[in-house]
């Protein structure tokens, strides 16, 4: 089940692969998740000692969550992968250029887990064709439809 997902990485970049990430949260955060107060547009996945680590994501605290933590609700989160996952994804940053997004945060067996993607960027000429696409789409959906009736 879905929670959010960044439609953003989807417009701006060509998604190459997708892997599923555990996301190291603190109860508040759990808890404001669940009531729907996460985000991840701005969010993006970085390398630092052959670890990965979720930036920019913000989850709003709720205020009746927590009395005795002060909730920072942009701070950075570590994903938790395989290491043989892991190692295959900095290779792919490092030599081919790869950028990592966050692409959507959904439950797995109780737990939320992160799917991230290695992604290369969309020129603006993409981004257009992109949109002529879906736009084509939608009118033959919209004409098929017409038909039916």
């Amino acid at each position: 089940m879905s929670i959010i997902q960044n439609k953003k990485a989807f417009h701006d970049f060509f998604i190459e692969d997708k892997y599923e990430a555990g996301l190291m949260l603190q109860g508040w955060e759990v808890k404001a998740i669940r009531a729907g107060r996460a985000q991840l547009k701005e969010a993006y996945v970085v390398v630092k000692d052959n670890e990965l680590f979720l930036i920019g994501s913000h989850i709003s605290p709720l205020t009746s969550a927590s009395t005795h933590i002060l909730p920072d609700p942009t701070r950075t989160r570590k994903l938790l992968l395989h290491a043989s996952e892991i190692d295959k994804i900095i290779g792919k940053v490092q030599r081919a250029g790869y950028t990592l997004m966050p692409l959507d945060m959904h439950y797995k067996g109780g737990r939320v887990k992160l799917e991230i993607g290695l992604a290369k960027g969309k020129k603006q000429h993409d981004k257009r064709a992109t949109e002529k696409e879906k736009d084509a789409k939608r009118e033959a959906a919209a004409a098929m439809k017409k038909e039916r009736r």
